[in-house]
C-alpha cells in the first residue's frame, strides 16, 4: 500500500475503527489484519496503530484456531515492530512474543506448505521484534526460543524461505553473550555443518557464516563444530577459492580462513585439531604459509601461532621445520611487508620460543637475525611482538652478550622506552633492556647500554606499578653497579636512583622482594663516592634499621647487611 494511501487512511479516523473489527467471531477479521499488515509497511504509520489501539486486539487473535488470521496477524504485528520502539513496547506489554513462541513449538513438527509458511511469517514477527534490542531478546532466549528454532532448521532444512528466517534469527540471538551457552545444549553446529555442505551459493554460505562467527566464539560450541565436520567444509573453500580474485571468492577465502582459526582458539578444539602434529588439518594449515595469498599466509601463521600454545606442540613443531617457515615468510615481507602478516609470525615464533630446549635450537637457526630485520619498523604491533620474541629467546648468556653489544639494537630500544603513546612496546623495551644485563651478565653490553642513554629507563622501571618489572629493573641496575658503577655513576645520579631507592624501601606497600633488592643496590653503590655521599644524605639508617624486624627473613637478614655497611662506612 503506497504512503498517499495511507495517510488517507490515519486522516480518515479508520484505524480507530479497527480496533473493534478485530475480533475472532467478524468475518473479515484475517482481511482487516492483512490491511493493517500493508499500512504498517510505511515507517509513519506503525506509531499511529499503536496509538490508535490495534496491539492489544491483534496479540488476542494469536490465540486463534484459523490459520489465515493467524498468518495476518502475525504480518501485521512483526511490520509494526520493524524498527519501532513503540510498536515494540506494546506487544510486549500485550505479552505476544511467548504466545508466538508456543505456536512455533506445537507446529515444528508439521511440513505442509500452509504451516511452514506461517512458521515463516512468525519467525519474521520474533526477528523484527527483537532486532539489535538485547533486552527482547534476552527475553526470547529466556522463553526458549533457541532450542526451539533449532529444531525447526533441522526439519525444515528443505524449505529456503524458512531456513534462511532462522538463520537471520540466530546471527541476532548469537551477538547476546547469553545466548552461547543455550545454543551450546543444542545440535546447533551439526545442523549448521550440515547445512553448509548442502549450499552452492556464496550468499546462502555467507549467512551461515554470520552465524557461526559469533557462535564459534564458545569454546564447547567450537569443538562441536570440529565434530561436526566444520574444518574439512573450510578447507575445501580455501582450496576452491585460493587462485581466484573474484570480490565474492576472496571474501569468502578470508572468512573460511578467519574462522578455521578462531576454531583454533579453543584449548580442546585446537588440540584436536593438532593430533599430535600428525593431523591432516594441522598439516594443511601448515602449507598455506608458503603460499603466495597473503591472506592465507596470515591465517598460517596465526593457526601456528594458536597451535603453539602448550610447550608439547611447540616442541614438536621446532622439531618439524616450523621455525625455517614462518622464518621465510618473514623474509618475504621485510621489505614493503605486510604488517598483519609481519605480526602474525613474530606472534607465532614468540610462542614457540617458550619452552626451555627451543630456544637454542631457534637461536641456531637464525631466529634473532631474521627478526632483527624488523627494527626499523614504525608499526607499534609488530615492534611489540619483535621485543617478546627476542626477549623469550636471550635466557642463554651467549645471545644476551650478542645482542646486547649490538649498538643498532639498544638504540632503538632506547628509543622505544620513550614510546609514551604505545604502553606495550614501551614496556617490553624496557623488559629487553633489563634482560639483556640480567642474562649476559657482560661488562661490554652494560657499556653498550650507558653509551646509548640507556639506564635512565632501567631506573624509570624501577618505579614500574608491575612488580615483576621493578623487580627485573632492580636486579639490572644492582649488576651494573657491581660491573660497570664508574661509567654509569653519572645517568644513576642524574635520573636521582638514590632517591628512588629510598621511596621503594619507605614505602609499606613495597613488595618484600622489592625491599630485598633495594638494599642489595644501595650496598652495591657505595663504591662510588658521589653516590654514596647522597645515600648518606638521606639518612637510609632509619629506613633501613625499621625493615630488620621485617616478617620476611630475607629482607630482614639483608637489612641488618646493610645496616653493617652503612654503619661502618659512615
Amino acid at each position: 500500500m503506497d504512503a498517499e494511501t495511507s495517510e488517507k487512511i490515519q486522516g480518515s479516523g479508520i484505524l480507530q475503527l479497527f480496533a473493534n473489527l478485530l475480533t475472532p467471531q467478524a468475518s473479515c477479521t484475517a482481511k482487516v489484519a492483512d490491511i493493517i499488515a500493508e499500512v504498517a509497511k510505511n515507517e509513519f504509520m506503525r506509531i499511529p496503530c499503536v496509538d490508535a489501539g490495534l496491539i492489544s486486539p491483534l496479540v488476542q487473535l494469536l490465540n486463534s484456531k484459523d490459520q489465515e488470521v493467524l498468518l495476518q496477524t502475525g504480518r501485521a504485528l512483526g511490520n509494526i515492530c520493524y524498527d519501532s520502539h513503540e510498536g515494540r513496547s506494546a506487544v510486549d506489554q500485550a505479552g505476544g512474543a511467548q504466545i508466538v513462541i508456543d505456536h512455533l513449538r506445537s507446529l515444528c513438527g508439521r511440513t505442509d506448505p500452509a504451516s511452514e509458511k506461517l512458521m515463516t511469517v512468525f519467525c519474521g514477527m520474533l526477528m523484527n521484534y527483537s532486532n539489535e534490542n538485547d533486552s527482547l531478546q534476552a527475553q526470547l532466549i529466556s522463553m526458549g526460543v533457541i532450542p526451539t528454532l533449532v529444531k525447526l532448521l533441522g526439519i525444515h532444512c528443505h524449505n529456503a524461505a524458512l531456513t534462511e528466517m532462522c538463520l537471520v534469527a540466530f546471527g541476532n540471538l548469537a551477538e547476546l553473550e547469553s545466548s552461547k551457552e543455550q545454543f551450546a545444549s543444542t545440535n546447533i553446529a551439526e545442523e549448521l555443518v550440515k547445512l553448509f555442505k548442502k549450499q552452492i551459493e556464496h550468499d546462502k554460505r555467507e549467512m551461515i557464516f554470520e552465524v557461526l562467527a559469533p557462535l564459534a566464539e564458545n569454546d564447547a560450541i567450537k569443538l562441536q563444530l570440529v565434530e561436526a565436520g566444520l574444518v574439512e567444509c573450510l578447507l575445501e573453500i580455501v582450496q576452491q577459492k585460493v587462485d581466484s580474485n573474484k570480490e565474492d571468492d576472496v571474501a569468502e577465502l578470508k572468512t573460511a580462513s578467519d574462522l578455521m582459526v578462531l576454531l583454533l582458539l579453543g584449548d580442546e578444539s585446537m588440540q584436536k585439531l593438532f593430533e599430535g602434529g600428525k593431523g591432516s588439518v594441522f598439516q594443511r594449515v601448515l602449507s598455506w604459509i608458503p603460499s603466495n595469498n597473503h591472506q592465507l599466509q596470515l591465517a598460517g601463521a596465526l593457526a601456528i601461532a594458536n597451535f603453539a600454545r602448550n610447550d608439547g606442540n611447540c616442541i614438536h613443531m621446532v622439531d618439524n621445520g616450523i621455525v625455517e617457515k614462518l622464518m621465510d615468510l618473514l623474509d618475504r615481507h621485510v621489505e614493503d611487508g605486510n604488517v598483519t602478516v609481519q605480526h602474525a609470525a613474530l606472534s607465532a615464533l614468540r610462542n614457540l620460543a617458550i619452552p626451555v630446549v627451543n630456544k637454542a635450537k631457534m637461536l641456531s637457526a637464525g631466529v634473532t637475525e631474521t627478526v632483527l630485520k624488523f627494527l626499523k619498523s614504525e608499526m607499534p604491533p609488530v615492534q611489540f611482538k619483535l621485543l617478546g620474541t627476542l626477549r623469550m629467546l636471550i635466557d642463554a648468556q651467549e645471545a644476551a652478550e650478542q645482542l646486547g653489544k649490538n649498538a643498532k639494537l639498544v638504540e632503538r630500544l632506547v628509543e622505544w622506552c620513550e614510546a609514551k603513546d604505545h604502553a606495550g612496546v614501551m614496556g617490553e623495551s624496557n623488559r629487553l633492556l633489563s634482560a639483556l644485563i640480567r642474562h649476559s651478565k657482560s661488562k661490554d653490553v652494560i657499556k653498550t647500554i650507558v653509551q646509548s642513554g640507556g639506564i635512565k629507563h632501567l631506573v624509570t622501571m624501577a618505579t614500574s606499578e608491575h612488580v615483576i618489572m621493578q623487580n627485573e629493573a632492580l636486579v639490572a641496575l644492582a649488576l651494573i653497579a657491581a660491573l660497570e658503577l664508574g661509567p654509569a655513576e653519572k645517568d644513576l645520579a642524574s635520573a636521582q636512583l638514590v632517591q628512588i631507592l629510598h621511596r621503594l624501601l619507605a614505602d609499606e606497600r613495597s613488595a618484600p622482594e622489592i625491599k630485598y633488592n633495594s638494599m642489595v643496590l644501595i650496598c652495591a653503590l657505595m663504591g662510588s663516592e658521589s653516590l654514596y655521599k647522597e645515600v648518606q644524605d638521606l639518612a637510609f639508617l632509619d629506613v633501613v634499621s625499621k625493615l630488620r624486624s621485617h616478617e620476611n627473613k630475607s629482607v630482614a637478614q639483608q637489612a641488618s647487611l646493610t645496616e653493617q655497611r652503612l654503619t661502618v662506612e659512615s
